[in-house]
């Protein structure tokens, strides 16, 4: 995995990420399983994180974990409206802003109030038919959110 000096994944492997992780389908069965894994990772390191899930304008999953807050909630929406004008994820967004030597808030013209292109909103994509939903973590720095999302899928779709 290319990564800055942060420690944070690059352009690149961000959008080697969203190549990987397209799937076949996306059910509500799915949804229930995605969303099943994900609490269970987060627990397992006991992550104070809001999980949601939703498949167009439908939630099909959301679990809030011991210490998570409404804040998170908020914070998933204004993540997951990233996703969805933009087609990828929240944290690749921000990346590219950042590589610009710019940041989302100054340059993006959307109200930071409403979006945030933050790690942690990664996109459902379907092979044939493109993004249909989003997974969103919140919780965690964003590079923990998003990392979480992409361990997630990566072993719900194998």
């Amino acid at each position: 995995m290319s990564t800055a000096s942060n420690g944070a994944p690059d352009i690149a492997e961000l959008e080697d990420q969203e190549r990987r992780l397209v799937l076949k389908q996306f059910t509500y069965d799915d949804a229930w399983a995605l969303g099943t894994l994900l609490v269970e990772l987060a627990r397992s390191r006991n992550a104070p994180v809001a999980i949601d899930i939703r498949r167009g304008g439908q939630q099909l999953f959301h679990a809030a974990l011991p210490g998570s807050t409404p804040d998170n909630d908020a914070w998933i929406d204004r993540k997951r409206r990233v996703v969805e004008r933009y087609g990828c994820s929240s944290y690749l967004v921000g990346s590219r802003f950042r590589a610009k030597g710019t940041t989302f808030e100054d340059s993006s013209r959307l109200d930071p109030d409403v979006y945030a292109a933050h790690g942690g909103a990664f996109p459902i994509t379907i092979e044939g038919a493109g993004v249909i939903g989003t997974v969103v973590v919140s919780g965690l720095p964003q590079i923990e959110d998003h990392a979480l999302v992409v361990e997630a899928l990566e072993r719900f779709k194998s």
